[in-house]
């Protein structure tokens, strides 16, 4: 891409660090966010601000790093109004980097279609590796898009970002990837919980434990991200636990589609809606540890209370 420059909203946890390293990497970064404070530090950084979505219309590409897809259309409403009365430049590209459904996004791409008058398309590439991926510039990421060009389009922007790059299908190739991703995350860390809490109820260390596991087969990137919060309790948000039930549910929407049985994802999908019923979802993701913890004294207390006096 010879045009270096690029629209980013969404500056949270993970979207602020993935601007900087693009801004550092030469990209001229027009930044948009609900709260003030993220945009701040993009402009400290090299970037640029946009009052709204829609000021970003004229750039090549614009990057959308929110919660969810409603969250998304929301922010690019104003946008495809814009364009339905002058129409962007041929081979615009809205870049959701996002977790969100694969069907969703599917339909996200047709309306953009139909608002650009064709000159835009939706390529989706989610990321993992968390933000000290974000902040490395080493995450994961996986893309989806209908037209070869599109993703080559925006592959060198993606490099800024990560250092594992993949077009793996059509649109929604990318989002049925994240999911997958986050189908074996979210069950290792909570098989992980589980240890953790059986280890330290039966007199082991935990941390001494996982010391153990890293040198067998039961190592893993998860075990080594995640693991040391597990055991020492450390729960301060490097992305919030709450998201791993929304892409949970992702998995079991396209395991639907695909006829494919997921029962990990099922029991998964239940455990992480009782940590956001506990309400522990704006904690980090280790912090199913506690939920964990919190079902075996409901079970304890219920045990108890069966028993005559």
């Amino acid at each position: 891409m010879e045009d270096k420059q690029a629209g980013f909203a969404g500056l949270g946890l993970m979207g602020s660090l993935m601007a900087e390293n693009a801004v550092r990497q030469g990209w001229r970064i027009t930044g948009w966010n609900r709260s003030p404070g993220a945009v701040a530090r993009l402009l400290d950084q090299g970037g640029t601000a946009a009052a709204t979505v829609a000021d970003m219309r004229d750039l090549p590409v614009i990057i959308f790093m929110l919660p969810d897809l409603p969250h998304i259309e929301e922010a690019a409403a104003g946008l495809l109004l814009s364009w339905q009365q002058r129409l962007p430049a041929p081979g615009t590209v809205l870049l959701v980097m996002s977790s969100v459904s694969p069907t969703g996004i599917r339909d996200f791409g047709q309306h953009v279609r139909l608002a650009s008058g064709g000159n835009a398309q939706v390529v989706d590439a989610p990321v993992s590796g968390g933000t000290k991926g974000a902040a490395d510039g080493t995450l994961a990421i996986m893309a989806g898009a209908d037209d070869a060009a599109a993703f080559q389009h925006v592959e060198p922007l993606l490099g800024t970002m990560g250092t594992t790059v993949r077009h793996l299908g059509p649109l929604g190739a990318g989002s049925l990837a994240k999911a997958c991703n986050q189908l074996v995350v979210g069950t290792t860390t909570a098989a992980l919980a589980e240890a953790a809490e059986l280890a330290e109820c039966s007199g082991l260390d935990p941390a001494a434990l996982f010391d153990v596991l890293a040198g067998g087969l039961a190592g893993s990137r998860v075990l080594d991200i995640v693991g040391p919060r597990l055991a020492r309790k450390d729960y301060t948000p490097t992305g919030p636990a709450k998201f791993m039930h929304k892409d949970l549910s992702f998995v079991l929407d396209a395991a639907n589609a695909a006829g494919t049985a997921t029962p990990m994802a099922a029991a998964a999908v239940e455990l992480y809606a009782e940590l956001k019923r506990q309400g522990l979802g704006d904690r980090d993701l280790a912090v199913v540890r506690e939920t964990i913890a919190n079902l075996s004294q409901q079970a304890a207390a219920a045990a108890e209370g069966t028993v005559a006096p």
